[in-house]
């Protein structure tokens, strides 16, 4: 762990829970430049944490107080995410200047610096989720290479694991579409936590909800379509969310 401070930091409100940890790509040409930037107080934009590629660890904003990462954000009905989130950076050029693929010594340090952070603060696993998912109108980081499986696999957030569909991605509703269909789904959606008005049209909003969750858990099939891939897959979520909530009350 390397310390280099940055400016860009306030005090969490009094009584505020961490219980969301947020992961973002730097978007930028290299890892000093968004190190710098971070660093940098006319940005006003921080992290608790970077990682770069070769798996170095920095560590920016002290956990305890409030980094400024999210922006205009939601997740499961909390907005002003910085409140009660931890921010980490993964040093990648993004979709603008290369994306490609994250490092398997930079995804092991992310899955050791994040079963820390799970372990002081408690994070349960539906909440360790993308910047996209948090801003899906706004952010499409840390993007569809990102492996959410591997972390999943450490015991780090969620991966639904459903049988192989003979017949993949095929739509089950499409853009544009004004149903039942699409209320039940956008239901499903909100259930899990994304920000997603429940009003039974597939407009512009649902389409970039849509987008943000294939990112996270379609990754092999990203666009605005709802496929039978990603149905199954929610509610496969969901049915674990399910189970992990009714285990803890017994």
């Amino acid at each position: 762990m390397i310390e280099c401070l940055s400016p860009n930091w306030d005090n969490r409100s009094e009584g505020i829970k961490i219980d969301i940890l947020v992961m973002h790509y730097t978007g930028m040409r290299s890892g000093e430049e968004a190190q710098a930037r971070l660093c940098d107080p006319i940005a006003k934009v921080s992290s608790h944490y970077m990682v770069y590629e070769d798996g170095r660890v920095i560590q920016m904003v002290p956990e305890e107080k409030r980094a400024w990462h999210a922006g205009v954000s939601c997740w499961r009905g909390i907005s002003s995410l910085n409140d009660t989130s931890i921010g980490i950076e993964i040093v990648n050029p993004g979709h603008e200047f290369g994306y490609r693929a994250f490092p398997k010594v930079q995804m092991e340090a992310v899955s050791d610096l994040a079963s820390g952070i799970i372990e002081r603060h408690y994070i349960p696993a539906r909440n360790i989720i993308g910047h996209s998912d948090i801003a899906p109108t706004r952010k499409e980081d840390p993007g569809e290479l990102f492996d959410w499986k591997f972390l999943a696999a450490e015991g780090i957030g969620l991966w639904p694991e459903v049988k192989k569909i003979r017949k993949p991605h095929a739509p089950v509703i499409t853009p544009g579409e004004e149903s039942l269909s699409v209320a039940r789904i956008q239901k499903m959606l909100a259930d899990y936590g994304y920000f997603i008005k429940v009003d039974g049209f597939y407009g512009p909003k649902s389409e970039s909800v849509i987008k943000a969750f294939k990112r996270h858990f379609v990754p092999e099939y990203v666009n605005v379509v709802w496929d039978n891939v990603a149905e199954a897959r929610l509610i496969k979520l969901l049915e674990m969310v399910y189970t992990i909530s009714t285990s803890k009350t017994k």
